[in-house]
Order: structure tokens, then sequence, then C-alpha cells
């Protein structure tokens, strides 16, 4: 009897000692491994086949799957003869960012027969993001999703899908980009729009000869799908919406909101959409399209085009009559808003709202420390007299913050941070405020000529930054995607016409402002975000309309390191390459 009695008790005490061990296993990430090899590859779209740069020979590339903790691993290895990075769009990279991707930002880029090792870990984001090559033009063939599932044991905190489906919206041009790009960047014109958008890299039914580049889900009647939705676009923001079905939205770049359902969905570049899509609870004999096309509301040309791709439900579910099944299926096209209709787009932002629970907190921080308030838009850059421009006076048109057109630099701005290598690399002289006050959505100055540098601004640890940014009527009111690279922020108000820093501030929601990465300013308005500065390193921000980046709006914010050890920039990878 005392026997048994001691070995219960020595149970029970090896019990409690590898208890909690077990359950740090089921909660401790796991290292994963991926490949990325670039190469070129055949693909047929539009009739017209050429060679694209890909990863791993895949169209749209490989899908990376991870868990919230886990450390992910993957390897790069570039076979072709473009320079290459690729970025992580969205992942915080908290002290990593060795691995975060623009090119001459955080890394130089990986040349012709090198590889790199990106190596970070997700640190508590769960949800949909994405992947894309961050050099050049070449993120309109290199791209992918990145999904991060929640740790084992953790439900979503919406209904279980029976299904997840990931789809990546994209741009096909039928020429080579790369070419395209140089040359406009030579000549000072614009570059051609795209010849189609895609989903999931097939253009659809829809376009000439597309009919088998056509993109089908098959769904059951009665369940509920988790549609990952991704704008890889390089410069349309989209309208997106199936026929005769509603949609809840669940999630925005990788953050979970408080869910509402709506028939249409907008999406800039750069941003993810998670939508629950509940299908009919019968099999009806019909197809739905789904379909995208462009949101556009700046003075120059756009892709046109409709993608779409089709929803059709099983059939075998339900046995249908003789009659239905002779039938032919009719094909139900959706309703999209107008390719301007920027009040629907507003409307749809300010539904976003943060859950704000104590599951999952708003922490939007309550007090500032540093305002900066900054304008987006385009402007002419004097091109040297050795070079003829199509502009006025031998200019070509430029974009900027703050009049302040980014140059990109020959060496990495990481790099000559970490090791004190500023000088003749970058300026910390990047303005707070406007250069000069106008009337900046109404008539634009006689005077719209920009300058030109490579200047950051400098935060030191946990600075506690607002920021407004606003659209200018020069040339153009425009609706500018800003995409802040290393740190998630808080859109805390937004507004049409100027901002009114005596009136506005009044009505910023600091209760549960959707939380994102990329952030639509308003065309002819302004978008207010908060954000902590608690990630050290040199941190890109651009607008994710591509053809903006190349004239020059992006700009970067170098963070110091903390005090603490675990608030300190980790030091450079030794195959980090070189320039």
């Amino acid at each position: 009897m005392g026997c048994c009695v001691m070995r219960v008790i020595m149970f029970v005490v090896c019990a409690m000692l590898v208890l909690p061990y077990l359950v740090l296993a089921k909660h401790a990430g796991i290292t994963r491994h991926y490949k990325f090899d670039i190469k070129l590859q055949k693909v047929t779209r539009l009739c017209q086949s050429k060679n694209i740069v890909t990863v791993n020979g895949q169209f749209p590339g490989p899908r990376i799957i991870a868990r919230e903790g886990d450390r992910v691993l993957i390897k790069v290895v570039n076979h072709v003869q473009n320079n290459i990075t690729i970025h992580w769009h969205g992942v915080r990279q908290l002290r990593t960012g060795w691995a975060d991707g623009p090119a001459y930002i955080t890394q130089c880029p990986i040349q012709t027969g090198q590889s790199y090792l990106y190596n970070f870990t997700i640190t508590g984001q769960t949800g949909t993001l994405f992947w894309h090559a961050h050099i050049s033009w070449l993120r309109a063939t290199v791209y992918g999703s990145l999904v991060i599932l929640p740790k084992l044991g953790v439900p979503y905190p919406f209904p279980q899908p029976f299904k997840e489906v990931p789809i990546i919206f994209g741009e096909w041009w039928k020429g080579d980009i790369e070419t395209m790009i140089n040359q406009a960047m030579q000549t000072g014109g614009a570059p051609n729009v795209s010849d189609a958008h895609t989903i999931n890299g097939l253009p659809g039914l829809l376009y000439n000869c597309s009919a088998q580049d056509t993109f089908r889900l098959k769904v059951k009647p009665g369940r509920i799908y988790l549609l990952r939705l991704i704008n890889a676009a390089l410069n349309d923001e989209l309208f997106f919406s199936i026929a005769n079905h509603s949609v809840t939205v669940v999630e925005v770049d990788a953050v979970y909101v408080k869910p509402f359902k709506t028939k249409t969905v907008v999406i800039t570049p750069g941003q993810t959409t998670n939508i629950l899509l509940k299908t009919k609870s019968h099999s009806p004999n019909a197809t739905f399209l789904m379909a995208a096309r462009a949101y556009a509301t700046g003075p120059a040309a756009f892709d046109n085009s409709t993608t779409a791709g089709i929803l059709e439900y099983d059939h075998q579910e339900h046995k249908s009559s003789v009659s239905t099944k002779n039938r032919k299926p009719s094909v139900l096209k959706p309703a999209l808003p107008s390719f301007n209709d920027t009040l629907f787009a507003m409307n749809f932002n300010k539904k976003l709202r943060s859950l704000a629970t104590t599951k999952f907190p708003a922490k939007v921080p309550q007090t500032v420390s540093r305002r900066f308030f900054f304008t987006v838009g385009l402007g002419l850059i004097q091109c040297s007299r050795n070079k003829a421009c199509p502009g006025p006076n031998n200019t070509m048109v430029g974009a900027a913050i703050n009049n302040v057109s980014f140059v990109q630099p020959s060496t990495a701005l990481l790099q000559a941070h970490f090791f004190g290598k500023s000088k003749g690399v970058y300026t910390t002289d990047f303005p707070a405020n406007p250069p000069f006050k106008f009337n900046y959505t109404g008539t634009p100055p006689s005077n719209i000529l920009l300058n030109s540098g490579t200047k950051v601004v400098v935060l030191p640890f946990n600075t506690r930054v607002e920021l407004v940014l606003q659209d200018t009527s020069i040339i153009g009111a425009e609706s500018h995607p800003l995409h802040l690279h290393g740190f998630n922020f808080h859109v805390v108000g937004q507004g049409f016409g100027n901002f009114d820093p005596k009136k506005d501030p009044a009505n910023f929601n600091l209760v549960d402002p959707v939380e994102r990465n990329t952030v639509g300013v308003p065309s002819g308005g302004w978008v207010a975000i908060r954000f902590r500065a608690d990630n050290p390193g040199v941190w890109f921000m651009h607008c994710h309309l591509e053809v903006h980046t190349s004239w020059g709006l992006k700009m970067a914010w170098v963070v110091m390191d903390g005090k603490r050890p675990n608030q300190k920039l980790l030091p450079p990878p030794s195959d980090l390459p070189k320039c």
C-alpha cells in the first residue's frame, strides 16, 4: 500500500515538474525553413509569352506559413541577372531590421550568383501578410502570401472557417517591366499602365483569350470561407466584390477588427484584408463573378480593366433536379463603385475599428512626444542641362514628402547608421513640417519645384509619434497608400480638405482606432496616425504606388537604441550582401 502511495506521489511530482515545459512547448515557436531560388520562367498571359523573374519558377510565388512565435529562415539564392531583395511586408522585424528587405535602406541587393539568409521571428502578430521583391519594379512578378496562424490551441475571434483561401491581386504587363520603367526614368515620362489586373496571377475571362486563365473557387453551400485578400498590385487601389454575396470584414494588415458586413471591399497596394464569406444554404444554378477593378483618383492614366474569378457551387452536395442540371447556369456580375468614388472609400475605411478587448487591446498612445505634419504629393524636378525632359523648362514629374524627393543612396542606410558612417550617405534634417504653408487641397502655388536629398528623421527609442499625412492638389489630388516598415500604427483620424490642427484633434479616436501598416491618404484629404518608436533600426516609409516611389515619394525614420539589451538593434549577419 505504501509503495503504491509513493508511486502516486512521485507521478504527481513529475507531472508538476514536466507540465510547465509542455505548456511552454505548446506555445513556443518552431523554426521554419524555406528556400527561394530566384529564376526566370516563361509565362503566357493575354496570348503572349515572356520570361519573368520568379521565386522557384512559381507565379505567384510560394506561400509562407508560420505560427505566431515561430522563427522563419528563408535562404534567397539569385540565379538571374537582376539584383534582388525580398521584403516581408508587415512583419515587425523587432531588432532584426537586417531582414526587412528594401534595397539600399536596410541592405544592399543580392547580386547575381549570391545568396542571403533572411532570419526573423514573428512576435505578437497573427493574420495575413505578404512578401515581395523590394527593388525597382520586380515585385510585379515576385510576390506571394505570408500567412501567420495563431499559436496552437488559440482560436480565431470569429467563427472557425471551413476553408481558408488566399486571393492575391496583381498587375500584368505584356512588355518587359524593367525595360519600361528604366526608359521612363531616363526620359522623365510616366511608365505605361498595366495591360491587365490579375487574381492569383490570372487575368480572368473578361480579357481576350483568357477564359482558361481564370481563378475558380469551388464552394459548398452553407459553409464559411475565410478569404485572405492581398493587394500586391503595383499602382492600383482596388474595389472587390462577389456577385450576389455579402462578406464580413474581420481583419486588416494582420490585426483583428470589429466585424462588419459589406458588399464591396476597398484595398490599396500593400494592404491585406481577411473576409468571411458565408455561402448560400443551397446550390444555386448560377456562377458568380468575383471582380476587382481600379479605384483611381489622380490625373494620370490608369488600367481601367476588370479582373474576375469565378465562384461556383458544388452541386454534388445537394442533388439538383434533371431540369436544373440541363439548364445552363447564369453568370452573375457584381456591381462595383465608379472608379473615382472617393466617398465610398472614405466611408469603408471609417468602418474599420480595432477589437479593443482585454484579449486584443488597442494600444494607441494616449499622449504624444513628437508631432509631424507631412505633405504628400507630386511636383516637378529640374533636370540637368545634358538631359532633355518633357516638362516645362526642362523638368520632369517627381513626388515628395514635405517637398523633399528622396534620392536613393548607393550604400544601405542601416549599415551607415549601425557603423556610424552616415556622412555622405544621409542627413538628419528631414523637415517635420512643410517648408512653406499653402492651401494644400486648393489652388496650387506657382512654384511647384521639388527639392531632392537623402534625408531622415531621427527618433529616440520609445518616442510616441503623431503623424498627419496631408494630400496636396499639386498636379492633381490623389489617394496615396503610405506604408511604414517596422511598425504598426493606429489611424486616429481622417478627413477631406486641409487638416485643422486646432479643431480636428478633438475628434481623434483614441479608444478603438484601426491598427495597420499601410493607410490610404484620402484624395484631397488627410489622415492622422500614431505609433510608438519601439523598434531600433532604419525604417522606410513610402507610397505603395510604385510609380510614386520611383519618383521619390519616400523617406526613412532612424530609431535609436534603447538602454536595455533587448532594446538594441542586433549586429548584422555575416552574409549580409555588399554594395
